[in-house]
Parts: structure tokens; sequence; C-alpha cells
């Protein structure tokens, strides 16, 4: 079985993953989702970064994967999980067990699917916008954060088109609300 390309962005309400200033704290995850996340990682093998997303991610590789809770356990999934890191501007990768790619090239990603035992976990709108319009995106896992940042950088750039099908719903105590959408073929 062929593994598959889960794109899962922490987004605002009105559709964005950083607002007008190129913040995000909004979307930072309490334990609860964390938790929830870590849960679902798990599985994951590789995540493809787009430069900005890799760059905010390197962050886990500097905290203590022995620390208790959730933060630990995502901390101890992220430093264990391969990182592929698109970006023509990037000089190298600052993390281990992470490649350099300059471009996004669809058919090496199809190869990588059709070989792997483990899913890929996708993060940045600009690189799942490419995917979608590949046709390599399998699931969408979106974390819907309740507030309205009225502009930014949307989760999706124009032109990416699927149909989905819902499989799985979470609301969350902090009113989150998890979206499972598997890609219709």
């Amino acid at each position: 079985m062929a593994a598959k390309l889960i794109f899962s962005p922490l987004m605002s309400l009105d559709g964005y993953i950083a607002d007008e200033k190129g913040r995000f704290h909004w979307t930072l995850p309490n334990p609860e989702v964390l938790a929830f996340i870590c849960d679902l990682q798990a599985q994951v093998g590789t995540y493809l970064y787009g430069r900005r997303l890799y760059e905010a991610m390197r962050v886990w590789e500097e905290i203590d994967p022995d620390q208790p809770g959730a933060m630990g356990d995502f901390a101890r999934l992220w430093q264990a999980t391969d990182k592929i890191v698109y970006s023509r501007s990037l000089p190298a990768p600052t993390t281990p067990r992470t490649r350099l790619e300059r471009v996004f090239d669809p058919a090496a990603v199809a190869r990588m699917k059709a070989t792997s035992e483990r899913d890929f976990m996708m993060g940045g709108g600009d690189l799942a916008g490419q995917a979608f319009r590949a046709g390599l995106v399998d699931e969408c896992h979106l974390y819907v954060s309740p507030i309205l940042v009225g502009g930014g950088t949307r989760f999706l750039p124009g032109g990416a088109r699927a149909a989905l099908e819902l499989v799985a719903q979470r609301r969350f105590d902090n009113g989150v609300v998890y979206l499972n959408y598997r890609v219709r073929r």
C-alpha cells in the first residue's frame, strides 16, 4: 500500500496560516490539541516543508524531547522524522535529518509515496497548492482556530481544486476544530 500525502495546516477561521504581519501565535496548539496532533503524526515518516514553515518549525530541534507531556512528545517526533525543505533561497538546512530540494518535483514525490511505508505530512500553502494541482494530496487535516485575522497568508493559494469527503471531526475545549478530509479520486 502506498503512503499518503497529508496536508495539515493550523489556520484561522477565515483561512489564514499567518496574519498580515506574518504572525501565527494564535495557531499555536494547546496541550490537548498538541497531544492529538502527536497521535496522528506517529505514522508520518517525512515532513515536506516550504522555507518559511521549516524556519518556524526548527524550534522543535531545541526543545527537550525528554520533558513530560505533549511538548516533549512532539519534539521527539519532530526530531526523529525526516524532513524535506523546498526552497530556492535557503542556503542549507540547519537541522539533522533534513534534505534541501530547490524545486518541488511532483514525479519525485509520487515515487516517494509509492515506495514508502510511512505517510508524508505537508505544511505550507504554496507547496500544498503545487501538490494539489499535481493530484498528490490524499488527505487534509485542518485545525481551525476560533479567530478571524482578516488577511495575511492564505492556507492555500488560488488554483488548488479537489473534491473532498469529510471522514472525521473533533472539537477541542479551546474552540479549535479538527477536520479530516479525504480527497476523492
